[in-house]
Formats: C-alpha cells, sequence, structure tokens
C-alpha cells in the first residue's frame, strides 16, 4: 500500500498465532471486533475459504479503509460500524452464534498518525481522542475542563498508571483557571510542571493513554464485551484477544481464568451453590507475546499480549 495515497494501518500484530487459535471451521462464522485495516480479516479470510466474517469498527474511516481491503472477499464479509461491545446484538450474532472472535485492542498507527484525531501527543494536536468523533461526546479537552480534581487523579493514576498522578491533576485544575487545555501542547506543559522537568515519551505516552481510555469508556467496554461474547460463541468457539497494556489485559485475564473454574463459591461456603462446572477452558497459559522478528517489523507490537479461550462443548 502507497502510505502516501492511503492511511496507513499497522500491520496485524501475531496474525499467525490468532488463526492458530481460532483453529478455523470450514463454513464458521467469526468476528474481527475491531477490524481497524483489515489485516487480522485478510489473513483469517485468505486462510479459511468457506468461513464468513462479521467485521466491525466504532471508526468510519478504518471500516471504510477495511471494505478497500476485503473487498476481494465481499461476498464472505460484512460490515458494521459500533464498537466490538455492540457486535453482539447483530441479528445473526444473536440467532446462529460465532465459531470464533477476535478482539485487538489499543489503536491503530493510522489513528495514532493522525494529529486531527488528537491520539498523539505530538506539537499541535487537539486534545480530542474520540474514536467515533462523528457520533458527539466528550472530548478529553473536555473532560480535561469539567473533571473534578479527584476524577482527574483518579484518570492519571488508575487508567495511566501514572504515580504523580495527583500532582498532574492538581497541575491541570490550576492551569483550567486562566484558560482551557485544548490542544497536546497545553497537557504536555501541564505534565513537565507537575514533574519539575521536561517529561519523557513514556511520561506523555501514559497521560495520554489515561485520558483516552477515560474519553472511550475502554475498559467499561472491554468488560461488557467479554460477557457478551462468550454467551455467543458456539460450543467449541474462541475468544482470542490482544491488549496493548497491563490495564487490559489484566480484565482479560481474570475474565478467562472465572470462566475456567469449576467453582467460583467464596471460600467459607461449605456446599457448592454456584454453577458447578467450568464454561471452558484457557488456550494461553501464559499470554502469548511477538517474536523479535515481528518486534523489529512492527515496533508497536512490542507489549502487544494475545490471550485465547474456548467455550465448553
Amino acid at each position: 500500500m502507497d502510505d502516501r495515497a492511503e492511511p496507513r494501518y499497522h500491520e496485524p500484530v501475531l496474525g499467525r498465532e490468532v488463526l492458530d487459535l481460532l483453529e478455523l471451521r470450514p463454513g464458521g462464522f467469526y468476528l474481527d471486533g475491531t477490524v481497524g485495516g483489515g489485516g487480522h480479516a485478510h489473513l483469517l479470510l485468505e486462510r479459511c475459504p468457506g468461513c464468513r466474517l462479521l467485521a466491525v469498527d466504532r471508526d468510519a474511516q478504518a471500516l471504510a479503509h477495511a471494505c478497500h481491503v476485503l473487498e476481494p472477499y465481499q461476498d464472505r464479509v460484512r460490515f458494521l460500524q459500533a464498537g466490538f461491545d455492540r457486535a453482539v446484538e447483530d441479528i445473526e450474532v444473536r440467532d446462529r452464534g460465532l465459531e470464533g472472535a477476535l478482539l485487538d485492542l489499543g489503536v491503530s498507527s493510522h489513528q495514532l498518525d493522525a494529529e486531527d484525531r488528537g491520539f498523539t501527543y505530538r506539537r499541535g494536536a487537539p486534545l480530542d481522542m474520540r474514536m467515533e468523533p462523528g457520533e458527539g461526546g466528550a472530548t478529553a479537552a473536555d473532560v480535561l475542563a469539567e473533571a473534578d480534581q479527584a476524577e482527574l487523579a483518579r484518570v492519571f493514576l488508575e487508567l495511566g498508571e501514572e504515580p504523580r498522578g495527583r500532582k498532574l491533576a492538581r497541575e491541570v485544575v490550576r492551569r483550567r483557571a486562566t484558560a482551557p487545555l485544548r490542544t497536546s501542547d497545553d497537557l504536555v506543559a501541564a505534565l513537565a510542571a507537575a514533574l519539575n522537568r521536561a517529561p519523557t515519551h513514556q511520561e506523555k505516552a501514559r497521560a495520554f493513554q489515561a485520558l483516552r481510555i477515560r474519553v472511550n469508556r475502554e475498559l467499561e467496554a472491554l468488560t461488557s464485551a467479554l460477557e457478551g461474547l462468550r454467551e455467543a460463541l458456539c460450543p467449541e468457539g474462541v475468544l482470542a484477544v490482544i491488549a496493548y497494556h497491563s490495564l487490559e489485559d489484566r480484565i482479560v485475564k481474570h475474565a478467562f481464568r472465572e470462566w475456567s473454574k469449576v467453582c467460583v463459591c467464596p471460600p467459607d461456603f461449605p456446599v457448592c451453590r454456584c454453577r458447578g462446572r467450568a464454561l471452558g477452558e484457557t488456550l494461553t497459559r501464559r499470554p502469548i507475546g511477538p517474536t523479535p522478528d515481528e518486534v523489529q517489523r512492527n515496533p508497536r507490537a512490542r507489549s502487544a499480549r494475545l490471550r485465547a479461550w474456548r467455550r465448553a462443548a
């Protein structure tokens, strides 16, 4: 693809590993809940000529690009603009069920590189960060302007895992009293003041990540989606999730662990009163990460962690 003419999306992360875990079945119906540039979807449809796919993305630009990339498979793929937590509302998903589903979380290279989307901390970028800007909703600038100091501290401490989150929240509140924070420069300046020095790239990334997660309610959507997709899986269907930071990965790990337990009663219950059976099994004892070769080809794959779970027969 010529990057000068087309939006640039990252290559599919852990593509071979995802397909191996999904155990593709000819004639199966699959979900790519974060189709992005269409990389994983292309690999899936190419490997399994009899498979069909529901390709979902919140981002209209990403979905349009995926339509172009997947045009050779148009008779086997259907597109839906929605958050992945709403994919289970699709009529065919509800009525038929899924042989497998993939969530590749985080943001695409195109979203990070598009300065008008506000995901980047490059100079002068607007503080937007909405995955669905056309749908309205609060921007990152709105959150910085309206959230109280305690909420901002929670965002930076918990969602960004920023040790100086309270100081940053206090600095944001102090600065917005005289002028709103509207651009990446404004937030970076507040961070520098909170640190008493120029922030590193990692520190800037943590602050911007925290706001992005808060703006898009990403952790709430993930928790909801996992439950819904588990119920939508056919017997022996597989759910695979690629996470890029510890908060997402922890939610996935704990969900898969609980679903794989025979008993989930509190320890002090003398008799089991829960379901008394495992809902399925975790296929990845430890998360699968990229190989050094993949990281060299695609540095943004470095933090990827892949987990998979299979529903019981």
